[in-house]
């Protein structure tokens, strides 16, 4: 009886030492990365933006566990001499709320896209959306359409796959094992785990000098964001099979990127089927290339972005 109650009274400690480190890492993470943007609100919802350049508009989506830091970091420089670049952090992630009773779909999302493009009288944009932003950015274009003018798809996550999710994934988005797991790996995770995970992103490709530290990756380990991140990994591949019959029906330019070399967001599985599901699609396979093109081949990226500006007729 008196080693249970030792064990009880040991794991009280813990657990209370992890609360406050995970609640002190927190407020760390958001003091050295704070908001680059403004927050709106969209339908009750507070949506975090950041709006640089001048020209036609193009709304740029994050893939998972990101935020619009993704892109500060260099493409949205080499995009704001010709264009209004409009950056939202997806809802959960960044600083865009999340309803914790309810987990973002695709399609939730691309409702608060559409909403946010809305509030800030966006005309008709471009939509660029990075792997799981890819999926968003397609959900837009089912959902919404009328409402914008192309696609560009950098390793965009748009067809059903054959891959079971991770155990990790399918802990942290149980609503107990994730209660349990996300505070451990908020308050525990040494920044050099967090590094080599970041990297992995970019295979084969170094990453960039100056990334890990600007991207603010300490944000997506706050717990309301594991777990959100967690839920929405979990029900993507049922929310993309939904979609993709859709496809057919998107009569706007798309401009499909994606690298030979990623091992995150198959090639064979996604773009080369979209290329074809996709009436005005058109594939560009970039040899050797990783998850991360906009990184890794920024030119590539502006280049399809101007023609996918100029097949829209918007420059």
């Amino acid at each position: 009886m008196k080693l249970f109650l030792g064990l009880v009274a040991l794991f009280a400690v813990f657990w209370a030492v992890t609360l406050w480190r995970a609640a002190a890492n927190e407020a760390r993470a958001e003091a050295r990365f704070p908001p680059l943007g403004r927050m709106i609100d969209v339908g009750g919802t507070p949506v975090h933006v950041l709006q640089q350049g001048a020209g036609p508009d193009i709304v740029l989506i994050h893939g998972a566990s990101g935020n619009l830091r993704d892109f500060t970091f260099d493409l949205a420089g080499r995009l704001t001499d010709r264009y209004r670049v409009t950056m939202i952090d997806r809802p959960g992630l960044g600083y865009t709320a999340v309803d914790t009773t309810h987990t973002a779909s695709i399609f939730d999302q691309a409702d608060l896209l559409v909403g946010t493009a809305a509030a800030l009288d966006l005309d008709r944009p471009l939509v660029l959306g990075h792997s799981y932003g890819g999926a968003v950015a397609l959900a837009w274009a089912t959902r919404h359409p009328g409402t914008l003018s192309g696609l560009v798809l950098l390793a965009a996550a748009s067809n059903p796959w054959d891959t079971p999710l991770s155990l990790f994934y399918r802990i942290l988005s149980h609503p107990v094992g994730g209660a349990i797991l996300a505070p451990i790996l908020t308050a525990w995770v040494p920044d050099r785990v967090l590094e080599r995970s970041i990297a992995g992103v970019f295979d084969p490709q170094p990453m960039p000098d100056g990334y890990a530290g600007y991207i603010g990756a300490e944000l997506a380990l706050r717990r309301a964001s594991l777990r959100e991140n967690a839920r929405q990994r979990a029900t993507i591949e049922d929310e993309v099979r939904a979609m993709a019959p859709d496809y057919a029906r998107v009569d706007i330019p798309a401009e499909i990127l994606h690298g030979t070399a990623d091992l995150t967001v198959w090639l064979s599985v996604h773009s080369e089927p979209l290329a074809g599901q996709l009436p005005d699609g058109n594939l560009v396979a970039m040899d050797g290339i990783g998850h991360a093109p906009h990184h890794s081949n920024p030119a590539a990226v502006t280049a399809a972005i101007d023609r996918a500006a100029a097949r829209a007729q918007l420059r």
